[in-house]
């Protein structure tokens, strides 16, 4: 088996942040910005069909009329091709802006999202069009190894959002001080979410903002 190469974490202050304040780690799809609709959109050009009736993403893939969805291989060559050129038309999840807006007073914001390296020009177009300037780091993998590296560099609190709990359950693990919270933003989705006591669930932006600035007040 061949080794994973080393992580690079970058230096909080190369990325324009301060680490004399609370740090908050967002997610994108799902937490910041509707994947799943805009997904959708790109797959109905495509002659194709999104059906949410489960907590999944290839496997809501559908040909018209099909009652079995569409070979995983080819939902990932579509993903790819989503990303490559059209994942800086989703729109914000609801309340999603004016809420990092009000935390980004206290505490420093960083878009931590797992997404192919040829996102990362329309995804950062994407945050300033929407008037958030915050860095972003594209990840793949869990997120708990480079969350811990992050975290290693400031002694205030620290928060976590994301919508996988694989995700939450990794940065848990790896960061156990930092405050990890769940948010499903498409309500299709929400019923089939799994759920943890480990992480709170909270899928209102205005009342998840609140609670992540309780969390890493000090």
């Amino acid at each position: 088996m061949a080794d994973r190469p080393e992580l690079i974490v970058p230096r909080l202050e190369t990325l324009g942040l301060s680490t004399a304040r609370p740090l908050v780690l967002v997610d994108v799809d799902e937490v910041l910005g509707l994947f799943m609709q805009g997904f959708g959109d790109f797959l109905a050009g495509e002659g194709l069909e999104m059906r949410i009736d489960r907590f999944a993403l290839f496997q809501n893939i559908y040909r018209p009329g099909a009652t079995e969805h569409l070979e995983i291989e080819a939902g990932r060559k579509l993903y790819e091709a989503f990303f490559g050129g059209h994942c800086h038309e989703i729109e914000p999840a609801p309340g999603a802006i004016d809420a990092l807006n009000r935390l980004a007073k206290s505490a420093e914001i960083l878009i931590l999202s797992n997404a192919p390296a040829e996102a990362e020009r329309l995804r950062t177009a994407w945050l300033r069009q929407h008037g958030l300037p915050h860095p972003l780091i594209l990840n793949s993998g869990p997120k708990g190894p480079i969350a811990a590296g992050l975290v290693a560099q400031t002694r205030h609190r620290t928060a976590f959002v994301d919508d996988l709990l694989p995700n939450l359950d990794s940065v848990a693990d790896h960061s156990p001080r930092t405050a990890t919270f769940q948010h499903v933003a498409d309500l299709r989705l929400r019923p089939y979410a799994p759920r943890s006591e480990r992480h709170p669930r909270i899928d209102d932006w205005a009342e998840l903002g609140d609670a992540i600035e309780a969390a890493v007040r000090p």
